[in-house]
């Protein structure tokens, strides 16, 4: 059984990292959203383990529990148990996404990011709303409001490393805040099915150091590099 257990978790770890592994965060909103899928994961652990526990007793003490009514055994087993364990889960992932809000009165550079089967095109409205398609750049280590919309169906703006996703709505617009920590190249997808080529609606996202955002972009978009599918 131990090792059952040891082959699994090897098998299981090299998912934690990768390009698209939200649990290898590179910004405060994804290390707030890996934090929480680890406490999730050790407060499951903990309730299975109770639960185990429980059902180890009954299958080597057959009389054990007898004396307990199944009243209690509901109530205390099935309601305070749980609630011992989930409630602070609760209460943690609420404080939790509620950090992940877009704070008011705090503004950030804006981005606007369009979605169609099966590009994404991204305009810099604080840089003479120069485009880039399937390629995002943005600054490091400072906020930036991505305002996502979609020209046809609904599709979903994801960075795995940056935040969690949100929907790209026909004739909607809705607001993103991520952060990159470090400059560097990290992968962002579409994380909504919207069609046959759904797999391949997928974009790059570049991080460059502050000072050299400006140039980079303005290379960028002259260059053309950032105009493929």
């Amino acid at each position: 059984m131990c090792v059952a257990v040891q082959v699994g978790t090897l098998a299981v770890l090299p998912g934690c990292k990768g390009p698209r592994s939200t649990l290898d965060p590179s910004g405060p909103a994804g290390a707030s959203i890996a934090t929480l899928w680890w406490v999730m994961l050790v407060g499951a652990a903990v309730l299975f383990a109770l639960v185990m526990v429980l059902f180890a007793l009954v299958i080597r003490r057959p009389g054990w529990g007898s004396s307990v009514s199944p009243g209690r055994w509901i109530v205390f087993g099935g309601l305070v148990l749980p609630a011992l364990v989930l409630l602070p889960l609760v209460a943690y992932a609420l404080i939790a996404g509620e950090g992940l809000l877009p704070i008011p009165g705090h503004a950030a550079p804006r981005i606007e990011a369009v979605g169609r089967q099966w590009v994404w095109t991204f305009r810099y409205p604080d840089h003479g709303g120069v485009e880039t398609r399937n390629v995002l750049h943005m600054p490091a280590g400072a906020p930036v409001d991505i305002f996502v919309t979609s020209q046809d169906v609904i599709h979903a703006f994801w960075i795995p490393r940056f935040a969690g996703k949100i929907d790209a709505v026909p004739g909607h617009v809705t607001r993103l805040r991520i952060q990159a920590d470090q400059p560097g190249r990290y992968a962002g997808q579409c994380n909504e099915f919207c069609g046959l080529d759904h797999a391949r609606m997928r974009f790059d996202v570049i991080v460059h150091r502050p000072e050299d955002f400006s140039a980079e972009l303005a290379r960028a978009t002259a260059s053309g590099e950032s105009d493929r599918k």
